[in-house]
């Protein structure tokens, strides 16, 4: 286990009761063990049950995260305040970086899509992206796939514009990835799905391919 894992907090007894209460509202039987602490995050996050419905979290994704983050695989995220949620101090965004102001990366279209180019361009493969407020983030990101390779997206944006077509196409791109359907999402809650990924990953006992219900989620 890696040492940042070490940071991870264990469950507050708040949290506990908040998912319990969670649990009291809605159905999470069908959830595969692995998927019930990342779905039922997202939902907490924003005290929204139809999450539970909208999530999109294949087992093997997040078994994905689990092996990416035990290995150390670092985390990248569209803006700071995705960053500044995630657990242990890893996180980081190239948001405020003055090299995306220069010419090769004004061409992009957000100021988030040049830092995630630059993102991919300084980290290279088997990082764990985190996007949540920015869709052209996640625009710019499966745009360099092959560069990028990366062990797994956690893709939640929120917004009218964009929101719905970029996790469609995350989830049309064939990588490991967690989203949803709808515009919901927000950077609270793409942390909180990282989150409960690095208490998974805390946790592992070195399972290997724990076995899958056929849920397509």
């Amino acid at each position: 286990m890696t040492v940042f894992l070490e940071g991870v907090p264990d469950v507050h007894p708040i949290e506990a009761e908040s998912m319990r209460v969670l649990a009291s509202r809605v159905d999470l039987s069908h959830l595969h063990e692995l998927q019930v602490p990342v779905v039922s995050r997202i939902a907490h996050a924003c005290a929204d049950i139809s999450l539970v419905s909208d999530t999109v979290c294949p087992v093997a994704a997040v078994q994905a995260g689990i092996v990416a983050l035990r290995a150390g695989a670092p985390i990248v995220t569209d803006v700071k305040m995705v960053a500044a949620g995630i657990w242990g101090g890893r996180a980081r965004a190239w948001i405020r970086d003055e090299r995306i102001l220069q010419a090769e990366f004004e061409r992009a279209s957000t100021r988030t899509a040049a830092a995630m180019r630059l993102a991919v361009r300084e980290t290279g493969p088997g990082a764990v992206y985190v996007i949540g407020c920015a869709p052209t983030a996640l625009d710019e990101l499966l745009g360099l796939a092959e560069q990028a390779r990366p062990a797994l997206v956690i893709g939640l944006p929120v917004g009218f514009v964009g929101a719905v077509e970029a996790k469609k196409a995350l989830r049309a791109s064939g990588l490991p990835q967690i989203s949803n359907r709808s515009e919901k999402g927000g950077s609270g809650v793409a942390a909180a799905a990282a989150n409960a990924l690095l208490r998974l990953a805390k946790a592992w006992t070195g399972r290997e391919n724990p076995a899958d219900r056929g849920d397509d989620r």
